[in-house]
């Protein structure tokens, strides 16, 4: 929702205002990469002015660019907002415009932020608020509504945004993701295996700036139906967050490897099949100069996923293994996957439970693991990995 004559979107951002005055540089240097990168692989129009703690993405396509702008990495709101000259007079026709096109009843407030010198301005927010409050109760008088202001929750809330040149009037601020800008950080590999959990990792390291290597391990056999489509659709939309990243998909095939551990173990097959994913997630990250793993797996959830096989299955390999879903719910993992899009292709049983033992072991013990496993299953997991093939994905 913008005011008529809305033509630039105001764009900020949260952590990246309290790092240092190079670190600050650089990270918005790579926000407005990543919000031009985004604008055309979407087909808009935006040209993206840089200010301290703020941008300005100068559109004809205000909505769209909101959009677009609020599924961008680091964005923690956006606006899409009409400029006028930095007066009350052209501040309050701008609010008796908005007022006018977009009211639909309920109570209202004007919330004004003054920014610049003391001098540069003949008035103070608060001036701002009363005189533009007045002029949207005449607006809602004029529409035949009877006018009603709720400073602390008003259904219909206008904000106006002044500095010294200019004066900003808006509606709205959409949420965007938050987080660091993509690519502001060294990159990791992620398992993906088409379920739930794991794009929702991901997309969480994305949000703090890492780009991601996705490596799906391909299960053979014991993978079901369409199970490696669902991971790549999980990457597609993955992707689209990252227009300006490599998002290639590395798919390891380990069907022999999986039906091995399957007729050779019992309870402990599941670890096993752990560790040879990290140890495989390694020789994929040595090749793309990736420095950690990520992976979907959250405390207790699954057998694997217990605090203590956890711990046996960490020690291969030398990475840190980063697991941002490790204290939430499935209930929260799976709300997120929705706001984040990977829901859908990820509700299909993923066939890993045709893996799983009738009775897994939850309170394993590396000596015992490696009394059974096999020998050459690192050896075997860095072959697979070099073996690997690489699918392109369009973002």
């Amino acid at each position: 929702m913008h005011p008529p004559d809305a033509d630039v979107v105001i764009v900020r951002h949260g952590e990246i205002g309290v790092k240092s005055e190079q670190v600050r540089r650089k990270m918005e240097d790579r926000l407005a990469e990543n919000l031009a990168a985004m604008f055309d692989a979407r087909g808009l129009t935006g040209d993206v002015e840089q200010r301290r703690n703020r941008l300005f993405v100068h559109t004809d396509d205000p909505e769209g660019v909101t959009d677009a702008a609020t599924d961008t990495f680091g964005v923690v709101s956006a606006s899409p907002a009409a400029v006028v000259d930095p007066t009350l007079d052209a501040i309050e026709d701008a609010l008796a415009a908005a007022t006018e096109s977009h009211y639909d009843g309920g109570p209202f407030a004007v919330d004004a932020r003054r920014a610049g010198p003391s001098d540069a301005h003949p008035f103070a927010s608060t001036d701002i608020e009363s005189a533009g409050g007045a002029v949207v109760w005449d607006a809602i008088e004029s529409l035949g509504e009877t006018p009603e202001v709720d400073l602390d929750d008003p259904d219909f809330r206008l904000f106006v945004e002044c500095r010294a040149e200019e004066a900003y009037v808006f509606l709205e601020k959409r949420t965007g993701p938050g987080g660091m800008p993509l690519g502001t950080q060294r990159p990791v590999v992620a398992l993906i295996s088409g379920g739930i959990d794991s794009p929702v990792a991901a997309w969480k390291l994305m949000r703090r700036g890492c780009p991601v290597v996705p490596v799906y391990v391909d299960l053979g056999d014991y993978g079901g139906p369409d199970h490696r489509a669902r991971a790549r659709a999980t990457v597609e939309t993955l992707a689209s967050y990252a227009p300006n990243e490599s998002m290639a998909m590395h798919v390891v095939d380990a069907g022999d490897v999986v039906a091995d551990l399957a007729e050779q173990l019992d309870g402990l097959r599941m670890l096993s099949l752990r560790r040879f994913m990290l140890a495989t997630a390694e020789a994929v990250a040595e090749d793309e100069g990736s420095v950690g793993v990520v992976t979907g797996e959250a405390i207790g959830q699954k057998s694997s996923q217990t605090s203590a096989n956890v711990a046996v299955t960490d020690v291969a390999t030398d990475l840190p293994v980063h697991r941002p879903n490790l204290t939430l719910d499935k209930a929260e993992i799976t709300t997120l996957a929705r706001d984040i899009g990977t829901f859908e292709d990820s509700t299909v049983d993923t066939g890993c439970n045709r893996v799983a033992p009738e009775l897994p072991e939850t309170n394993a013990s590396l000596d015992a693991l490696r009394s059974v496993e096999p020998d050459t299953l690192f050896e075997r997991a860095r072959e697979c990995a070099r073996r690997r093939t690489v699918v392109a994905i369009e973002s």
